[in-house]
């Protein structure tokens, strides 16, 4: 069932499951963990940020806007702050890597986020951003009918031209590839890697079994092929220049 925050905040993981353990292989491969200062950006209860501190010899830390988030992710992740994305409390350059997990869709202001990870981001490291595709078949963050909210995959939303699709969705963000690097723009950042990922359907896969696991297989190797621009998410990798 959705938390009373699922249509301001999103959902964060709840439970570790081979999607989660696929985008922290992602993270693992393109940015810096053994040795590191490694930021969670809106890392709701610390999933990720708890599985990379047991991994790998990294000190980690995390913000979530949300304090109960906060008081329930610093049983294992200590170093966690109540904070906005747009107003980081850390000083210049502190960061060897950060990862932020589906996450800058539901900020007030996107580009002073991504702002504010240039700036506590050290000079080479590397930010490793998921987030919504624009083109993925399905809206998964729910949409708003006549005023009210509703949880769950909603078909076609995003198809439709910013007008209509912002009074469904008002609540969410989803990112062309063009409209995600423009964020980019004027910051410190270099673009070292970007592609489209399909999720990992556990939750399919736990009510169907064998066939949905194989489905999802499939779409998995239509990644890195024109195909993927039906992808659920974009990833993102960039570098403090």
């Amino acid at each position: 069932m959705p938390s009373d925050l699922a249509a301001l905040r999103g959902e964060p993981s709840y439970v570790w499951r081979e999607g989660q353990e696929r985008r922290l292989a992602m993270l693992a491969r393109h940015a810096r963990l053994d040795g590191a200062l490694v930021l969670e950006a809106g890392g709701g209860i610390g999933m990720y940020a708890s599985q990379i501190a047991r991994r790998y010899t990294a000190r980690v830390a995390l913000f979530d806007i949300e304090e109960a988030r906060i008081h329930q992710a610093r049983h294992e992740t200590p170093l966690s702050a109540v904070a906005a994305a747009e107003a980081l409390p850390y000083p210049d350059q502190t960061f060897d890597t950060i990862l932020s997990h589906e996450v800058i869709e539901h900020v007030q202001d996107d580009r002073l986020a991504l702002r504010e990870m240039a700036r506590v981001l050290k000079a080479g490291g590397r930010a490793v951003i998921f987030c919504p595709n624009r083109w993925y078949p399905f809206e998964t963050h729910g949409h708003y009918w006549r005023g009210r909210y509703h949880f769950g995959n909603t078909p076609l939303i995003n198809y439709l031209p910013d007008a209509l699709r912002n009074r469904l969705a008002p609540h969410v963000r989803a990112y062309t590839r063009r409209s995600l690097l423009a964020l980019l723009d004027g910051l410190p950042l270099r673009l070292i890697h970007h592609e489209r990922i399909y999720g990992g359907y556990d939750n399919l896969i736990v009510r169907l079994g064998a066939p949905a696991r194989r489905l999802r297989d499939a779409l998995y190797r239509l990644e890195g092929t024109p195909f993927d621009a039906w992808g659920l998410s974009h990833l993102l990798v960039v570098e403090r220049t």
